[in-house]
């Protein structure tokens, strides 16, 4: 054996050690393929080249819907009891209708709230905040289902791709738009109402951690509750399990960690 061969199946001896047999884990190349399934059915006449017409678009509609059942049977089975997963894949079809609907609501609200866009197609399209919702609100759909680590990749997935990070746990309202997107943070426990809007940079995040006794952070609300119609603009930071009240605004650059009156104004003092 020469110094090469002797270095290569040394490596692949360490390498092989101490690994056990191969656990069932999640796909995330199929996980990134059933979301792709998902944007086509919500939006086919975007994401579905094979739509021509209303018979073409019954069909392919169906085709899609069959993938996708087969995809979430099928990853869905790595992470819970192999016979409920083809019961919980029907419940998430199901919800694909309700679903379609919510992120109408997140398109109109960005075509309202951005007059450099001149129809939805645009922001469908080309609007990171479209992609990074479809993640999300799929993901929260199946975290609600009850389904472990799949919610978390899917986002993670949005998160990459757009530079948006929402965590499947967090509760968003219909008619949410993030315009820009780069950077927004949404942790786990926030609570958001209808009719918000988050500019580029903002962290809605805890500001403290509780720990059990082996000394893991515990999963309690800490981070904060937005209610309906607040606007948050960029780069600010909003922390801990506080409430930003009804239509209040937080301008660009602040520091929240109090509760915020509904209807006040937070800015930078000039």
């Amino acid at each position: 054996m020469n110094a090469k061969d002797d270095i290569l199946h040394k490596a692949v001896e360490q390498l092989s050690s101490g690994v056990g047999r191969r656990h069932r884990h999640p796909s995330v190349a199929r996980l990134a393929e059933g979301v792709a399934l998902i944007k086509a059915l919500i939006f086919p006449e975007y994401f579905d080249d094979s739509v021509v017409d209303d018979t073409m678009r019954r069909y392919s509609i169906g085709t899609n819907v069959d993938k996708l059942y087969a995809i979430l049977t099928e990853q869905i089975a790595r992470v819970c009891d192999d016979l409920e997963a083809p019961e919980v894949a029907l419940q998430f079809i199901a919800e694909l209708p309700e679903l379609r609907r919510i992120l109408l609501t997140d398109v109109d609200a960005v075509f309202a709230n951005d007059p450099a866009v001149d129809n939805r197609g645009e922001v469908i399209f080309s609007y990171p905040v479209v992609n990074a919702m479809v993640h999300y609100r799929a993901a929260h759909a199946l975290l609600l289902m009850g389904v472990p680590v799949i919610p978390r990749i899917i986002t993670e997935l949005a998160h990459s791709a757009t530079g948006i990070d929402i965590h499947p746990g967090a509760t968003i309202g219909e008619y949410f738009a993030i315009d820009h997107g780069t950077g927004v943070v949404i942790g786990q426990t926030c609570i958001i109402g209808n009719h918000v809007t988050l500019y580029q940079g903002v962290t809605l995040g805890s500001k403290s951690f509780e720990f059990d006794d082996e000394g893991h952070p515990r999963a309690l609300p800490r981070h904060p509750i937005i209610e309906d119609g607040v606007t948050i603009y960029s780069n600010a930071s909003v922390l801990g399990r506080i409430t930003v009240g009804r239509n209040a605004i937080i301008g660009g650059n602040v520091w929240v960690t109090a509760n915020v009156p509904p209807g006040a104004k937070v800015v930078q003092r000039t």
